[in-house]
């Protein structure tokens, strides 16, 4: 059996994910057999695994820092939210439905045997679990049927590492707060307290460290400086979308449209000196952009009434008129076309008007496509003219086809025959399937090179080795962790276990 350790926060975002990563990239390193494990995670920014399976990114990310595939077993209970009050419910990588929230939270305990049974699939496998929790383990009216906090902690008798960020201010009273509303078993397991996002010397902190464990009767087990690394862990996804202000060089600007997903997408425009990416959520951000990207989204449908409505359809229309290059992934490809239907009320139900850009129809479907895929550009246009002949790689996560009702350019021919990626016939306008696509050795800088070129703009020209620039990342992560933790008792902790 393996043993575990979790680490639970105060709050969301206190960097738990992150911390998760780095702790399973620590133990990695010292010569364990490691796997990440969240028995259920919110969020819109999803991985496809090689059986076609969906999880969390964030599970993803920790698999890469420990070594290993991603698996569907490291996230068996999946959230994706369709609107305020529901979510569409994946367990085991596959689609159960969507649910609204209390019909959720009424019915989750009967998914206990699926996390169960993924998690003791790991336990076979493995010699360390590095278990990861959701929001804070004191919401306490979500305390009861608890499957992702303490009541997972219970399950696989894991220790638990409570972690408070202190750039939002407070942290000893989330700390000592979030301990003492625990029920007296549960604050037991708590077995080491940390402090991350710290800015200063720690020496000032020192006074404070010792009162929250005379307080908690819980041991500091560490406290994490505030350091920016390029890591897909959910608080950096969030944080990327903050991002608005245009900066030097080229512009390339990003819908955030109310149900974004995936977002990661463009993570490769971040690291081009040259490039600046931005969030645009409002009319008056959107300007001159030299680049328009379209994301993904979980219900394209009411996201493209949100654009009507608030005016930016119409400032793309407009850009588009310019001939501005506007690129569309997955619903943003679907969103650009002639017309969407949904006869099976998958998202908005009935029929609706694209934005035209692209003369195509887009029929949503009950069943989702969920693979990794490669393919050759047939047919270059456009930004994508000089990758002609070559391969692109990604992941397809989407519901429903699109259809080319004619004059629409065909680009991709997937390796199973299928046809990928449209554009209009000039080229201005293009449209894929594929998440991912842009992580595709190369292939970013060769449509930022023709687009800088086009602009009279200087392209750095260099060379990006995703995969060994994510190992170095990753390298880093673990030197924060290894240097701010007291791995000693990190170590002590998990030999004890509860």
């Amino acid at each position: 059996m393996a043993k575990a350790i979790m680490i639970q926060g105060t709050m969301s975002n206190s960097g738990k994910s992150f911390l998760t990563a780095g702790l399973c990239r620590v133990l990695m390193q010292d010569g364990h057999r490691v796997a990440p494990f969240k028995s259920q995670n919110m969020a819109l920014n999803s991985y496809i695994t090689r059986d076609g399976l969906e999880i969390g990114r964030a599970q993803a990310m920790q698999a890469e820092a420990c070594g290993i595939d991603p698996t569907v077993d490291m996230n068996p209970i999946l959230l994706k939210p369709t609107s305020h009050v529901g979510s569409q419910v994946i367990v085991n990588g596959e689609i159960r439905g969507n649910m609204k929230a209390m019909d959720y939270y009424r019915d989750k305990k009967k998914l206990i045997p699926d996390v169960a049974a993924a998690y003791e699939r790991l336990d076979k496998t493995y010699d360390i679990i590095v278990i990861e929790g959701a929001g804070s383990p004191a919401e306490i009216n979500l305390r009861e049927n608890d499957i992702v906090n303490m009541g997972m902690a219970k399950m696989a008798k894991a220790p638990v590492l409570l972690v408070g960020d202190i750039d939002r201010g407070g942290v000893f009273a989330a700390l000592y707060g979030t301990v003492k509303l625990l029920a007296e078993d549960e604050q037991k397991l708590i077995k080491g307290l940390i402090i991350n996002k710290f800015r200063g010397d720690v020496r000032i902190l020192e006074p404070g460290l010792k009162m929250i464990e005379e307080k908690t009767g819980i041991p500091v087990v560490g406290v994490v400086p505030m350091k920016r690394l390029d890591i897909d862990d959910e608080d950096s996804l969030s944080d990327r979308l903050e991002q608005t202000q245009k900066g030097k060089g080229l512009d390339v600007a990003v819908i955030h449209l109310p149900h974004i997903s995936n977002f990661t997408d463009f993570s490769a425009f971040e690291r081009m000196d040259g490039v600046s990416l931005r969030y645009v959520q409002k009319p008056g951000m959107l300007g001159e952009p030299d680049l328009i990207l379209l994301p993904g989204t979980k219900n394209t449908m009411d996201d493209l009434q949100w654009m009507r409505e608030n005016g930016l359809e119409a400032l793309i229309l407009r850009q588009a008129e310019k001939k501005t290059p506007i690129i569309g992934i997955c619903g943003g490809f679907q969103l650009m076309g002639k017309v969407m239907e949904d006869p099976h009320q998958v998202e908005h139900g009935g029929t609706m008007r694209g934005m035209g850009l692209l003369n195509t129809r887009t029929v949503f479907s009950r069943a989702k496509t969920r693979t990794q895929t490669d393919g050759v550009m047939e047919h270059g246009m456009g930004l994508w003219s000089d990758w002609e002949g070559r391969k692109v790689t990604g992941y397809e996560i989407h519901m429903g086809s699109s259809e080319n009702l004619g004059g629409c350019e065909e680009l991709i021919r997937l390796s199973d025959g299928r046809v990928d990626a449209l554009s209009n016939e000039d080229g201005s306008v293009l449209g894929s399937y594929l998440h991912g696509i842009f992580d595709t050795d190369g292939f970013a800088e060769a449509m930022v090179r023709r687009l800088m070129s086009e602009k009279g703009l200087d392209f750095k020209d260099w060379s990006f080795d995703l995969a060994a620039h994510k190992e170095r990342e990753y390298d880093k992560l673990a030197d924060l962790v290894r240097n701010s933790f007291d791995m000693k008792k990190i170590y002590e902790i998990l030999e004890a276990g509860v």
